[in-house]
């Protein structure tokens, strides 16, 4: 039998930030697509990590990793984490 998803629950703040986030024009996409899948799993309905996934066209594991993330850093666990490796030679 499969787990359940972690329940999200958000504040007003976080709400209206993550709204904010999703729809902004020059918010990173990556960032802009994150808020959206959290808005979705917070929705009283209480989606699937596959009903997201489908809704959102990802993989399910995608919906399962940022939702764990989410309920564990909130709002930060949404950004990027520095990567290892090598600086880059030239900048973005």
């Amino acid at each position: 039998m499969a787990r359940e998803a972690r329940r999200i629950t958000l504040t007003t703040a976080e709400r209206d930030r993550l709204n904010k986030i999703a729809n902004a024009r020059l918010a990173p996409q990556g960032l802009a697509f994150r808020a959206r899948l959290i808005l979705r799993c917070a929705q009283p309905d209480k989606p699937t990590n596959l009903q997201v996934a489908e809704e959102l066209s990802c993989d399910p594991d995608t919906v399962a990793r940022w939702r764990n993330r989410f309920a564990r850093q909130r709002l930060q666990g949404l950004r990027d984490c520095p990567r290892s490796g090598r600086p880059r030679a030239f900048s973005p």
